[in-house]
């Protein structure tokens, strides 16, 4: 049985001298697994299709409960994000979480779209680093069911609270803090908060089509990277990476 799919590739790891295994977001059959057979091989066909952040065609035919490459071509390489090592890295933690999220074989176009958008962003439309960062945090937290509650303090109902609780995805005032919380809060601000509901909320093909100031948009990264990384009660090796280049 054939298939024909189109993917961006999240991961790729050695399987013998000849072949690898690709990890892929397609967007009618969620994350998979296929084989790239020869593709370790100098002058492969399928080198470059197949490489990390590649966005193809693939026709794949399935032997053995395992689906293998037949053939591949490019859509979408993202050339201008393979010269700027910053840039690549920071795509290479989007595709690590990514395939986090993601489930084998369950649709996910969202996450796909997100994941495309977001790579889109950084090499062609030179958005800003740190805005395509907050923005795949905070929409892939969405997208992964964590969607916070953004409509002012759980408490009181005040549509000015001044922190967000990270664990609990919500909004809550100093004052209102009861004294046997524990939950870890971090401060928010209007404008951090405007652009935390225009991200969740907003229209798939807008995602960036919001402004904020320098100041706000250091707090608004530290937030929803905050955020994403407390909902999925995990790190990535690939942020520390990018991170460590920015020092």
């Amino acid at each position: 049985m054939y298939l024909t799919i189109q993917a961006i590739v999240l991961r790729v790891t050695d399987y013998n001298d000849r072949d690898a295994l690709l990890t892929v977001l397609s967007r009618n059959h969620g994350k998979l697994t296929i084989k790239a057979r020869g593709l370790r091989r100098k002058n492969s066909p399928l080198t470059a299709p197949c490489q990390l952040l590649a966005y193809g065609e693939f026709t794949l035919f399935e032997y053995r409960g395992m689906y293998t490459i037949n053939e591949a071509q490019s859509i979408e390489l993202f050339s201008p994000l393979r010269r700027d090592l910053t840039k690549l890295s920071l795509g290479t933690y989007f595709a690590q979480a990514a395939e986090v999220i993601s489930q084998e074989d369950l649709p996910n176009p969202e996450l796909q779209s997100l994941l495309l958008n977001c790579l889109f962003a950084l090499s062609k439309l030179n958005e800003d680093e740190a805005k395509v960062k907050a923005v795949f945090e905070m929409r892939a937290a969405c997208l992964a069911g964590y969607m916070p509650d953004l409509f002012g303090c759980h408490v009181c109902g005040s549509q000015t609270p001044d922190k967000f609780d990270l664990s609990e995805g919500r909004l809550e005032c100093t004052s209102c803090r009861s004294a046997d919380s524990r939950g870890i809060r971090m401060p928010i601000n209007p404008g951090v908060l405007e652009a935390m509901r225009y991200i969740c909320l907003c229209d798939p093909k807008k995602l960036f089509s919001f402004q904020i100031g320098d100041r706000n948009l250091e707090i608004l990264g530290n937030l929803t990277e905050a955020y994403f990384t407390t909902q999925l009660e995990r790190g990535f090796s690939t942020l520390d990476f990018y991170k460590s280049l920015l020092i």
